[in-house]
């Protein structure tokens, strides 16, 4: 059995295609263009080029877009007071602060900051906290994105043994709780899991978000399982995620590719968060 490729970049074409048409919708009925700021401290160039990728989606489906590129030596109070600006700018619809964020700077602080309803990452605890209650509010993009990916399978998500492989508050947690409220059985490894295999080998879903290349093995995964690859790692130059594909692909029902998988969704789901910031 070959498994089937879960194709993000035409899931997300399709849901692109959508929003496309709803901000055109907007823009005629309402006079208004949805809009988005990006923060970035620093230099890092994979990240800046991160932000540009996104600013050029967001551009294509007619989102405005600012970029703020701050020194890395910039204060922590500079980065505050204009997050408090772009929480009361009209013109800004959501508000998205590239992490990490240099050591000098408290990223829990510059997180409450950000106006809950401009929030489209969901870096708030406002928002991380509306998630783990299952209360209505945005959700972060890269789960968001795993979800709608493996709702596409139409597999009941409902009574599965999902595993979810890393616990950072922007992908594990949150996807761990989005598939709580699908109603399935969840497992959350880690760094500091023993015998990996022994939990993953049980999974009807698994969702790797480590970044660690290699890391699970077509061994380590039961026959006709769901496998959501979210790790990514450059490897010689070239983009690796956690999930050993060709091992992994004779023996799961679904697979995601890297790249080409649970990355080109995010920026679909970023878009998709600007528009209903717009109605919260």
């Amino acid at each position: 059995m070959e498994a089937k490729i879960i194709d993000g970049k035409s899931i997300s074409k399709s849901i692109k295609d959508d929003l496309k048409e709803k901000i055109e919708n907007i823009k005629e009925q309402k006079n208004i263009v949805p809009g988005l700021a990006t923060i970035l401290v620093g230099d890092d160039e994979a990240s800046k080029a991160y932000v540009y990728s996104k600013e050029k989606v967001c551009k294509a489906l007619g989102v405005y877009t600012e970029n703020f590129f701050l020194e890395r030596e910039t204060q922590e109070e500079e980065v505050l007071k204009l997050i408090e600006r772009l929480n009361i700018d009209e013109k800004i619809n959501g508000i998205l602060v590239q992490l990490p964020l240099p050591n000098h700077i408290d990223e829990l602080l510059i997180a409450e900051a950000i106006d809950p309803k401009k929030d489209v990452d969901c870096i708030n605890p406002i928002n991380a906290g509306k998630l783990f209650c299952g209360k209505k509010g945005l959700i972060p993009c890269t789960p968001k994105g795993i979800i709608r990916l493996i709702k596409y399978t139409n597999v009941n998500i409902s009574g599965k043994h999902a595993v979810v492989i890393g616990r950072s508050n922007i992908v594990g947690k949150p996807v761990a709780s989005l598939l709580l409220k699908e109603n399935a059985t969840v497992t959350i490894c880690h760094s500091k899991t023993k015998n990996l295999g022994e939990y993953t080998r049980r999974a009807d879903i698994i969702v790797s978000a480590v970044g660690r290349a290699g890391l699970i093995t077509g061994g380590m995964i039961k026959s006709g399982a769901i496998v959501i690859d979210a790790g990514t790692t450059m490897v010689d130059g070239k983009l690796k995620g956690d999930v050993n594909f060709d091992e992994a692909r004779e023996v799961a029902s679904y697979i995601t590719p890297v790249p080409g998988g649970v990355g080109s969704m995010t920026t679909a789901m970023l878009v998709e968060n600007i528009l209903e910031s717009m109605v919260i």
